[in-house]
């Protein structure tokens, strides 16, 4: 299986650099992670909105898969209280 090329939209950039570095670590590793399997174990297909949620600790990372070109388009991260407003 081909590797996916990884894209954060400029919200989702913003928000990992306003973490700190000991919360964005694992959220990074996280999203290097989709590049292999844009769907691990534990993944789900949000309802009511399109894309997916994977869970790094507290923290979810929302993202669409765009299987034809081979991209993980990382949409939004945040807190898991915050993140489906």
């Amino acid at each position: 299986m081909p590797d996916y090329t990884i894209v954060l939209t400029q919200k989702a950039r913003k928000q990992l650099d306003k973490l700190s570095d000991n919360i964005a670590a694992p959220i990074l590793q996280t999203i290097g992670l989709l590049a292999q399997n844009p769907r691990p174990k534990g993944y789900l297909k949000l309802k009511g909105r399109d894309g997916y949620r994977v869970r790094a600790g507290s923290y979810r990372i929302i993202y669409e898969i765009l299987d034809n070109q081979l991209i993980v388009d990382v949409i939004t991260i945040g807190h898991r209280k915050d993140i489906y407003d």
